[in-house]
């Protein structure tokens, strides 16, 4: 294969977490129309269904983000099934209102739980696979948050964990490439999902989830030779993004 060829989705392995809904569930339907196998990870294994793809290509897997021991046993399970791991996407994340007025504790360590550290668990655990498979693909779902805070609406508890998932990105990155290992910290804008509403400050104009899945589409076509450490998304004019 040229380096300049976009790689196969056929044959190629994905694990995909948070897919029964929102962004993940467009994410889903645009991979398994590419071609790809999909490995889902979800909460409720049984929302697989709700996507409307059948069982070809698709094994649906027990991720709880909240579960320290889930990530092992969703990415251990889903190269069990297909004998091989070509590609991880985070996608699996939660918002919650954490600024110097508003939420506390718990609603802080729900954000670093979910955003940060169950990618870490999912990722380290899939390093190994992604290494073996010569061109292995992370994807991580960040924000545009996770660049910059955009002014004093945005909640800081999320927007610190979102600019450390765009760190892990860069330091997974550096742990596998030279087996091919690429990583992209996805930051798109405001996605118009229920993740969003009722937030104050966020952009009227919105981004389709199924843009969003097409660009994750191309991440994963890329070759060796075309990496994108980050790709921020944006929604509105700013003087920053």
């Amino acid at each position: 294969m040229r380096d300049a060829e976009l790689l196969p989705a056929t044959g190629r392995v994905i694990a995909l977490s948070g897919a029964s809904r929102g962004l993940g569930a467009a994410i889903a339907r645009r991979l398994h129309a590419e071609g790809y196998t999909l490995a889902l990870g979800l909460r409720d294994p049984s929302a697989a269904k709700r996507l409307g793809l059948g069982e070809e290509r698709i094994s649906a897997h027990r991720y709880d983000a909240m579960n320290p021991e889930s990530a092992e046993g969703w990415i251990d399970a889903a190269v069990a099934r297909h004998g091989r791991l070509d590609g991880l996407i985070n996608n699996a994340g939660i918002l919650r209102r954490v600024t110097w007025d508003e939420g506390g504790e718990a609603e802080l360590d729900e954000l670093w739980t979910v955003n940060v550290k169950a990618p870490f668990r999912a990722t380290r655990r899939a390093l190994p696979h992604l290494r073996a498979a010569g061109h292995g693909r992370v994807v991580n779902i960040a924000s545009t948050d996770g660049k910059r805070i955009r002014d004093a609406s945005v909640s800081i508890g999320y927007a610190m964990t979102k600019q450390a998932l765009v760190a892990l990105s860069q330091a997974a990155k550096f742990a596998g490439w030279e087996d091919g290992l690429r990583v992209t910290a996805l930051c798109p804008g405001a996605i118009d999902t229920e993740l969003l509403a009722g937030l104050p400050g966020i952009s009227t104009t919105r981004l389709s989830p199924a843009t969003v899945a097409e660009i994750v589409a191309l991440l994963l076509r890329l070759p060796d030779t075309a990496t994108i450490a980050e790709l921020i998304v944006n929604t509105r004019l700013e003087h920053t993004l």
